[in-house]
């Protein structure tokens, strides 16, 4: 059981997806799959976001059926030598969690998928990913395509509702418990980079040995996503997180992690001087990233576009890009050479959590504010990154234990 999650919690986001679908239409939603790491290894399981958010289940494979009244899960097949090595699905555990009393196994709920997908027109479920994100350049979980394929073998006429547009407005406005969760992944991930810096490490592995360390230490299940500890001209490549070059003192070392708690993920970065002796270019750049920063809090409110805050924050950052003798002309171009990614993304169960970025600002919403720049000629990136909850009257600065200082 959750710490932070009831079982009320996981029933009524069940409830409030019926009210947004207003359909009739049977709601089918898959958990994640296992993914193979090589041979037969395969990498820790984590739960498609989604499925935990409506069930509180972490097995995989499962599959969640809501249809008007009635909801079950169909379990997967599992063979002998699964229960032996990965242990056997405990079914009083998964309703005690999803506060679902109707489980079946797998035979046994396809059949009684299948007759009820054999009368309909529609089917609301998630909507796949591509196999392949280019852009991105991964692979992703088939369970949501697999999920389909199966769903179409059963009546090829299917049509499939998209149920992502309700989901996101849901895990868009955090609740109470999620709010609790967050607190406690940042709460966890600002004592673990006071720890760090003050201590002496000779490579990046080191820092993230004990922040790995100290993060199962308090509690938390791990990494909210891979961390990212980069010094020097490293940190000018925003996701270098092989974390495996030496460090020399004379460098910024930047850190960018988040712990995990219950599937919620902090997201902060801090960029300091190790040797607590900063040249004086090194603070320039510093202060004035802390400048932008202070200057993209000052734009969050209820009702602002992260859009419009963006361009104004292009617009300022582009002032200090001038004044640091980088750039002589503001315009997007010489900007984003400079300063190549947003200052803010929503935060939740993903670490770059699902929204409608078309959607105003609203009490209850968790963003990060991350601006940076990035000299890789000079070997200087510098990037700082907090995590703030959207209020009735601006906002909350969640990670406000942790200073910004360069040293």
């Amino acid at each position: 059981m959750y710490k932070h999650f009831s079982t009320e919690f996981f029933v009524n986001n069940r409830a409030r997806l019926q009210e947004l679908f207003v359909g009739t239409a049977p709601i089918v939603i898959a958990a994640n799959g296992v993914m193979q790491r090589n041979s037969d290894s395969v990498y820790p399981f984590r739960q498609d976001s989604s499925f935990w958010y409506l069930t509180g289940i972490e097995r995989s494979d499962i599959v969640l059926v809501i249809d008007k009244s009635k909801e079950y899960l169909i379990l997967p097949e599992q063979h002998d030598f699964q229960d032996i090595f990965n242990g056997a699905i405990d079914q009083s555990e998964l309703a005690q969690v999803s506060g679902i009393g109707a489980i079946y196994d797998n035979a046994e709920g396809w059949r009684k998928l299948a007759s009820r997908l054999k009368r309909v027109k529609h089917v609301a479920t998630l909507a796949a990913n591509p196999p392949y994100i280019k852009d991105q350049g991964f692979y992703t979980n088939p369970a949501r395509t697999v999920l389909i394929e199966r769903l179409k073998l059963q009546n090829d006429q299917l049509e499939l509702l998209d149920l992502r547009p309700q989901l996101s407005l849901m895990r868009m406005i955090k609740q109470p418990a999620e709010l609790a969760a967050i607190q406690a992944a940042i709460d966890t991930t600002v004592k673990v980079i006071k720890y760090v810096q003050k201590r002496d490490y000779d490579h990046e592995y080191q820092v993230e040995a004990d922040i790995t360390h100290l993060f199962r230490k308090s509690g938390a299940s791990g990494h909210g996503f891979s961390p990212i500890v980069s010094s020097g001209e490293r940190a000018c490549v925003l996701h270098q997180d092989q974390n495996n070059g030496p460090i020399d003192s004379k460098d910024l070392l930047t850190l960018d992690i988040g712990a995990e708690v219950e599937n919620y993920s902090a997201d902060i970065t801090r960029t300091f001087s190790p040797s607590q002796s900063p040249s004086k270019r090194q603070r320039q750049v510093h202060e004035a990233v802390l400048a932008v920063q202070d200057y993209a809090f000052s734009l969050i409110k209820p009702g602002a576009l992260l859009k419009d805050n963006e361009q104004k924050i292009e617009h300022f950052m582009g002032e200090k890009l001038r004044e640091l003798g980088l750039i002589k002309i503001i315009d997007k171009p010489s900007v984003r050479t400079f300063y190549p990614h947003s200052s803010s993304h929503h935060l939740g169960l993903d670490v770059h959590d699902v929204a409608d970025y078309k959607r105003p600002l609203e009490a209850g919403m968790v963003i990060t504010v991350e601006p940076g720049i990035y000299i890789a000629a000079e070997g200087i990136g510098v990037r700082i990154e907090d995590d703030v909850l959207i209020t009735k009257d601006g906002y909350k600065l969640l990670t406000s234990r942790l200073p910004r200082d360069i040293c």
